[in-house]
């Protein structure tokens, strides 16, 4: 029998070891421009060579009698020729470092020129207590268990419910498992679930669905009406939307179905996503792709969040009095190599992505001009072969990164897709194909839905061969319902 226990083993192997620079020239090239301006200024707070300049190109210090600059600061910065664009006047490299600690201990000083008195802390607590958040829903549903008559017992059981409850509002936890797991009795568990499905929300703490639709109309006064025995009785005809039938089973015209439907559908099929965190997003476009006047295409890439950096003169001089400790020049040094190197993934990144953008342009051209139906099939590796970079780079390039055009804003990746090749030879993105099927069962007849081999038999027509599974695959990422539920009587 093999013994058991801890071993030491002596193994070859080949691995891909990413310097700390390269790691940081690939996060830039992959980030968002709003993401690479908390990149750079990250870099700025630990390297002290390195200084942002106002987005006008006028330096930090410079007076009214200052001369503009001639040159970009990110391009002239690469370069050690540099000419100085501002006077700070040398600074001890000693002092630099100790910066900080002098301050603290001016702040510390017990005859200061300032002094924190208690009406500071008081608006200082004010200005604190002001600030207001949006409550999370275990929150909101605490506070209001907290104002029932529940005993302690159920209280305590009530906080373990509630943090069961998943995104949706729901309790999918069977209450024997959740008492088993907590420790807690059974029927405080079993109270404490009783208690949520009384609270604001309508609907939270149900076990599903159906049961989270039936509490709101209860809530509401309509238990025992059309929509609450249709929930409660006949919840799978109402899934696939026997409006005839339910007319039958329930014993009222198909109308009063159809209304009783619309009272269902505007119920809130998710009451606790309402305390969610706002997960939207600011999205802004790193290119511009316009027509000017003139006709001809323009790509502008956006730099109105990256910040302008430059090496700062000051610790230039330093270096070349000679004055400083070995220590200290070496510290300089490695911070000025450092500083160069995200100058020019700055630049690099830039380029990148204006160089793809043109290649995009190129290939999709019908689509600058036409819109999304003359997309076209584009992998990564075509624009790779052209700009002259590995497929991978193009990859991390597009990543996060979105094109403002004049048929709305999309993400890079959004032109780079497969496609089908039609009965003329031309080429057809897939996305193409969808926004082709949205098109034709938008123009269906609600009443006769048409089936997914009808939608291929229709799309053959039109030269796109593609086979049924397909269109039910792409419907399905459309959003878009299957037939049966599809049709309206």
């Amino acid at each position: 029998m093999p013994s058991q226990g801890f071993q030491q083993v002596q193994k070859q192997t080949q691995s891909l070891v990413l310097a700390p620079q390269l790691r940081q020239s690939l996060k830039i090239l992959q980030v968002s421009a709003l993401e690479l301006r908390d990149v750079v200024l990250e870099e700025l707070q630990t390297n002290p060579t390195l200084e942002e300049l106002p987005m006008d190109g006028v330096s930090l210090d410079a007076s009214a009698t200052d001369k503009p600059q001639a040159e970009s600061p990110r391009e002239a910065d690469a370069t050690p020729e540099h000419e100085k664009e501002m006077e700070l006047g040398s600074r001890d490299f000693e002092m630099y470092n100790q910066m900080h600690e002098d301050y603290r201990e001016s702040m510390a000083e017990d005859n200061g020129n300032y002094s924190y008195t208690a009406e500071d802390e008081e608006r200082r607590k004010h200005f604190f207590d002001s600030i207001t958040s949006e409550s999370s829903l275990q929150e909101e549903l605490t506070r209001q268990a907290k104002l029932t008559e529940a005993a302690p017992g159920v209280l305590n059981a009530f906080d373990y419910v509630v943090g069961s409850l998943d995104d949706s509002g729901f309790l999918t936890t069977p209450l024997p498992d959740l008492a088993l797991s907590s420790g807690l009795p059974l029927a405080d568990v079993q109270e404490a679930s009783r208690l949520l499905k009384t609270l604001e929300p309508p609907g939270i703490g149900a076990a599903s669905l159906r049961e989270c639709l039936l509490i709101q109309l209860e809530a509401t006064g309509k238990k025992g009406s059309v929509a609450w025995q249709i929930i409660r009785e006949y919840y799978e005809l109402l899934l696939r939307r026997r409006i005839p039938e339910l007319a039958r089973r329930v014993g009222v015209p198909a109308e009063a179905v159809s209304e009783a439907i619309e009272e269902i559908a505007a119920l809130d099929p998710a009451p606790g996503r309402r305390f969610s965190a706002d997960a939207n997003r600011v999205v802004v476009p790193d290119v511009t792709v316009y027509k000017d006047e003139m006709g001809e295409w323009v790509i502008v890439l956006n730099n109105d969040y990256i910040p302008r950096l430059r090496l700062a003169p000051a610790y230039k001089d330093l270096l070349a009095k000679g004055t400083l400790a070995k220590k200290d020049k070496d510290y300089i040094q490695d911070k000025f190599r450092s500083g160069k190197f995200i100058i020019s993934s700055i630049e690099q990144r830039q380029q990148t992505i204006e160089r793809i953008t043109r290649e995009i342009l190129k290939f999709q051209k019908d689509f600058f001009e036409q819109g999304p139906s003359k997309l076209k099939p584009l992998t990564m590796s075509q624009v790779a072969d052209v700009v002259g970079v590995h497929e991978t780079t193009v990859s991390r390039a597009i990543a996060n990164k979105y094109i403002q055009t004049p048929h709305g804003l999309f993400e890079m990746k959004y032109f780079f897709t497969p496609g089908y090749k039609g009965e003329g030879g031309e080429s057809v993105s897939n996305t193409s194909v969808k926004d082709r099927l949205a098109k034709i069962i938008e123009g269906e007849d609600a009443s006769h839905p048409l089936s997914d081999q009808q939608i291929v038999a229709i799309l053959g027509k039109e030269g796109i061969t593609i086979a049924r599974r397909t269109v039910a695959k792409y419907r399905e990422e459309l959003g878009i319902l299957p037939t049966n539920l599809r049709r309206q009587y």
